[in-house]
């Protein structure tokens, strides 16, 4: 199980938010193992005013955030964010330096999902990878 939330200007994001999504899943479904029908993106868009970053980041900046069962390897993800990188650069234009990841793992007793703590559920994928 994974959730994502993707900041950003929101002149920046907008029109993207489907190839956002996209680079997002393929990454998601093709390093982390996520299944292809498990799709949770936010878009979360800022205002100038409300979005503060650094003279060294451009108008394209963006931040994802992650949360997602614990388990995964340091190499998974790092492959992961690897994917993303390149994925935003060669689908959006959007260079390395302009993308943050923050993964947040958690124990899947600190979900509920389909009417369960995650812990009692039978996935049909793995989290260790």
């Amino acid at each position: 199980m994974a959730q994502f939330k993707i900041y950003g200007n929101a002149e920046s994001l907008a029109g993207k938010q489907q190839q956002i999504s996209d680079v997002l899943h393929q990454a998601s479904v093709g390093v982390l193992g996520l299944p292809a029908d498990k799709r949770f993106h936010r878009f979360i868009p800022l205002d100038p005013e409300s979005f503060i970053y650094p003279d060294s980041r451009s108008s394209s900046y963006t931040i994802i955030e992650g949360i997602l069962f614990e388990g995964r390897e340091v190499a998974t993800k790092k492959r992961f964010y690897r994917a993303l990188f390149d994925g935003f650069r060669d689908t959006l234009g959007i260079e390395p330096n302009d993308l943050e990841i923050v993964l947040i793992e958690t124990p899947r007793h600190d979900w509920g999902i389909r009417g369960l703590p995650a812990d009692e559920l039978n996935l049909d994928y793995k989290v260790r990878t």
